[in-house]
């Protein structure tokens, strides 16, 4: 590959990153007791509690509805940065990376 392929390839590298950091994913669990938003590269962006929906006295569920929301809203940006980032991924082999 050359120098230009590779700057070129570095560079849709880095616009993919960019779309990533954008991008936003909101995951609700508690029937939105709890909401959880994360950027598509895995970076915790907000997280909202609904007072109203919530059991202060059963602390173990609003814990749980928050793990679970984390897992997700994580779980989800990885498969989204993978499905965005796998045509480029045998170019980035050949590159060294």
């Amino acid at each position: 590959m050359s120098k230009f392929d590779q700057a070129k390839m570095l560079m849709k590298v880095r616009k993919i990153q960019k779309e990533l950091e954008r991008q936003s994913i909101a995951i609700e669990k508690g029937d939105g007791a709890v909401k959880v938003e994360v950027s598509g590269d895995q970076k915790i962006k907000n997280i909202k509690l609904d007072s109203e929906k919530i059991d202060f006295d059963d602390i173990e569920q609003l814990e749980f509805w928050l793990t679970e929301a984390v897992r997700e809203a994580i779980s989800t940006s990885q498969k989204i940065a993978t499905e965005k980032m796998q045509p480029m991924m045998g170019a980035l082999g050949d590159l060294g990376l």
